[in-house]
């Protein structure tokens, strides 16, 4: 996955720490100051509509301060029909010769460096496109079953979609996505790893290196899913489809968007119940454990500011050239920001009435303050004025504007003719690229006179064109079009809601099946089903599972026609400060610990394994 420049999700980590705040006037809000950066939202909706389950309730620790009202949790959704399969692939996960496999499987998809890059020409074209082949040839050879009983697609020579046929064709297909490319290691940062970053070094806890954790775990966690059920000769019912891009770092134009097209043509529109991609994984916040599949991304758009005058000697200079012109402009728009301002409608209010109902160390001023938000403006506000001084949070709530690229001047001693500068926007949920624009336009269109210009914004002349200007200013949309709307939002109550539903039951079985083994599960399910709220059913925290928000974009934002139902999650365990799960990615030392791989994959073969039994969508 890419940050901000690159066309990506950047859910806020866990365990990264508590950002801090400036302190609040109000006292209600001191303890705000310690405020965690993470984005979740809310969880809505009841029990799992249509699919069968098994009812668990929460342990007494993770009841302290449960308002179910305020973020309502789902049951673990465990399989019934499979769950002979489901016990003998959990216990055969759990030994050493499959933890060793599985090591051999990631290291060895590590070792390709299937790096992609900004505006790289089109396959067949440009060469470093050649470096996905060997690992294609890798992934034939390690999963011999996989690439033998599943169909498979080559779309435009190296996206991979594969087809798991289903026994009954009523049901809608499940898409697993992942993608195949990392982001490209900086040779002058080689030095800087502790084991070379395409070694898939594994030290005894961690297995190293570029894609670990961005994004060939998941890629490989799917496939070794697969491979594991096969082997136990599980055929299922419904169809799942495999979609592995090889550009998501770079934008996705000739991967996740061909992809796209074919599953078009093949299945049609809205032809699939869900798909899952890259996205929120879960760890340790004010004491709780929480998960985050995304359920929506921000909208992006990169604005392209432009001024031309005429040019000329160094010698005799104007007042005002082409660079000083933009750089008035670029600094008139920084000081112009979007503004900030949460309202109930925003994924991060619902993030923060999540945490006052389950995070258990979470401050009770806090605590006590989101609750009142909900009837007081008064208190409304106080937590705005908080929310603006958090850059993440703010990020997560606004629309960004990012100076990025700069252009202009070719020697001293001439005047520049052009100059031009890129500005990076994602923008939020509850806005729309008209509105960034707008914003734009707006704010600018006064230094067009101050400067007599020829103000051009989007494609409409906004000044007299009958009057002589002495140069143009700008605005358009940059690299042709490079503009997106936000993402829609995935259901997450009310009866079109079951695809997330089930993900939320799934993510619950998954963490505890990891944990406790199938046994262990089914003797906290049974306490639950024969004792009071107030027994202990289980000797490990339940984990609280909220939709969170990506501030980016990734392959899925090709998807948009192929279903409602697009859940960015991959169960990676992000761990806490003291013990993480991952690290390093789109730096140096990335890495993911052996637990952490083996619980993807857990988690794949029971989302399949649930999805496969249940028939409400």
């Amino acid at each position: 996955m890419s940050f901000f420049g690159n066309e990506k999700h950047e859910d806020i980590p866990f365990g990264a720490g508590t950002p801090r705040l400036t302190q609040p006037k109000s006292s209600v809000f001191r303890k705000l100051a310690v405020a965690v950066g993470l984005v979740v939202v809310l969880i809505t909706g009841s029990r799992f509509l249509g699919a069968k389950t098994r009812a668990a309730s929460f342990s007494p620790s993770s009841l302290l301060h449960g308002d179910h009202d305020l973020c309502h949790q789902q049951q673990p959704l465990i399989p019934e029909k499979n769950a002979a399969l489901w016990k003998t692939l959990s216990d055969t996960f759990r030994t050493d010769n499959f933890e060793a496999r599985a090591i051999d499987w990631l290291a060895g998809a590590v070792k390709f460096a299937t790096e992609s890059y900004d505006n790289m020409d089109p396959v067949g074209v440009d060469p470093r496109w050649e470096t996905f082949g060997p690992l294609q040839d890798y992934l034939v050879s390690a999963f011999p079953l996989a690439n033998s009983q599943l169909s498979l697609a080559k779309v435009n020579t190296y996206g991979l979609l594969y087809e798991w046929a289903g026994s009954d064709p009523s049901l809608k297909p499940i898409v697993l996505a992942a993608h195949q490319d990392v982001v490209p290691v900086l040779p002058e940062t080689v030095s800087e790893w502790t084991f070379p970053p395409y070694s898939g070094h594994f030290d005894g806890e961690r297995i190293w290196g570029r894609g670990t954790a961005d994004d060939k775990s998941g890629l490989i966690g799917i496939l070794a899913a697969i491979e594991s059920m096969l082997e136990q000769g599980f055929i299922p019912t419904r169809t799942v489809v495999l979609a592995f891009g090889f550009d998501e770092e770079a934008h996705g134009h000739y991967g996740a968007a061909e992809l796209a097209k074919a599953m078009l043509d093949i299945y049609g529109q809205n032809a699939f119940a869900f798909i899952i991609d890259e996205g929120g994984g879960f760890g340790e916040v004010y004491g709780t454990t929480i998960a985050t599949p995304a359920i929506a991304e921000k909208g992006y758009m990169d604005l392209l500011v432009e001024v031309a005058s005429p040019g000329g000697h160094s010698s005799v200079p104007p007042r005002h050239t082409s660079i000083g012109m933009l750089a008035r402009v670029l600094v008139e728009l920084e000081d112009n920001p979007y503004p900030v301002e949460i309202t109930k409608d925003h994924i991060l209010y619902s993030t923060l009435q999540c945490y006052a109902a389950h995070a258990k160390s979470l401050p009770e001023d806090f605590r006590k303050a989101i609750k009142r938000s909900a009837t007081s403006k008064k208190a409304m506000k106080a937590l705005n004025d908080v929310i603006v001084q958090e850059p993440r949070f703010a990020a997560s709530v606004g629309t960004t504007q990012a100076l990025d690229l700069i252009n202009g001047g070719v020697k001293t001693n001439a005047l520049p003719e052009r100059a031009s500068a890129v500005i990076n926007h994602r923008i939020s949920t509850l806005e729309h690229v008209s509105n960034v624009k707008h914003h734009a336009t707006n704010t600018v269109k006064h230094l067009a006179d101050k400067y007599n210009l020829t103000f051009t914004a989007f494609g409409d002349v906004l000044t007299d064109p009958s009057v002589p200007k002495y140069g143009d200013l700008s605005l358009s949309v940059a690299f042709g079009k490079s503009d997106l709307e936000p993402a829609p939002i995935t259901p997450v109550e009310g009866p079109n809601a079951g695809p997330y539903k089930l993900l939320s039951g799934t993510i619950k079985a998954a963490y505890r099946v990891h944990r406790e083994g199938v046994a262990g599960v089914a003797l906290s399910l049974d306490n639950a089903d024969n004792a009071d709220e107030s027994a202990s059913v289980s000797s490990f925290e339940d984990i609280i599972v909220s939709p969170g928000m990506s501030t980016g974009n990734t392959d899925t934002k090709y998807y948009w026609d192929l279903t409602e139902h697009i859940l960015r999650y991959n169960h990676r365990n992000a761990g806490s400060l003291e013990k993480p799960g991952t690290g390093g990615v789109h730096t140096v030392n990335e890495f993911i610990t052996v637990d952490s791989f083996l619980e993807i994959i857990e988690f794949f073969t029971t989302l399949i394994l649930n999805a496969d039994e249940t028939t409400s969508f």
